[in-house]
């Protein structure tokens, strides 16, 4: 079986980076810090199935309880009052982290259809990366006839990378199946 992500990191990845990059020290390397996914949910206002179901959902996905997310003024033309619920989101840490990065790469994201790769331009400047799943049913961990509705979910990933070449090289490493263009 191969390597937990976590320690293929600290045996494999960091000595390459340091390669790549020429760092004088090892904490110059980048590494992540966290994870956040987060799902808008515009219709939990009316639906509060809607809310449940995806609270139930992404707990599977990451294997933490998510925290709703309200909203912060009222928006007439959208049918929004302060303190509605308009979202859920969690922030994954440490060791949930690197298994849902590695279940994300080697798992999911392979079974995306017409899948030929994440692009390489959604960092912002900083080295964190962020990417936008259409349907919740590419984790192998959600059950097909549980699910009401196909939601999409973003997933950011923050790493410590001060430069987007430098986040690229970190999680291509990672096996992050970028494609070319």
């Amino acid at each position: 079986m191969a390597q937990p992500l976590k320690t293929r990191y600290k045996e494999v990845i960091v000595p390459q980076l340091i390669e790549q990059f020429q760092y004088k020290n090892v904490h110059q390397v980048p590494k992540l810090l966290k994870v956040n996914v987060n799902r808008g949910l515009g219709e939990a206002s009316q639906n509060a199935k809607a809310l449940e179901s995806s609270l139930r959902e992404i707990a599977v996905i990451t294997g933490q309880k998510p925290v709703v997310t309200r909203a912060k003024k009222a928006i007439a033309g959208f049918k929004i009052r302060q303190g509605m619920p308009v979202g859920i989101m969690v922030t994954l840490r440490a060791e949930r982290m690197y298994a849902f990065v590695e279940r994300l790469i080697n798992l999911a994201l392979p079974r995306i259809r017409d899948f030929r790769g994440v692009s390489p331009k959604s960092f912002d400047g900083r080295g964190n990366y962020t990417l936008g799943i259409r349907e919740q049913l590419i984790f192998p961990e959600v059950d097909y006839d549980s699910i009401d509705q196909i939601r999409g979910m973003d997933i950011s990933i923050v790493t410590t990378a001060n430069t987007d070449e430098e986040g690229h090289a970190l999680l291509k490493a990672m096996g992050m199946p970028f494609r070319d263009n």
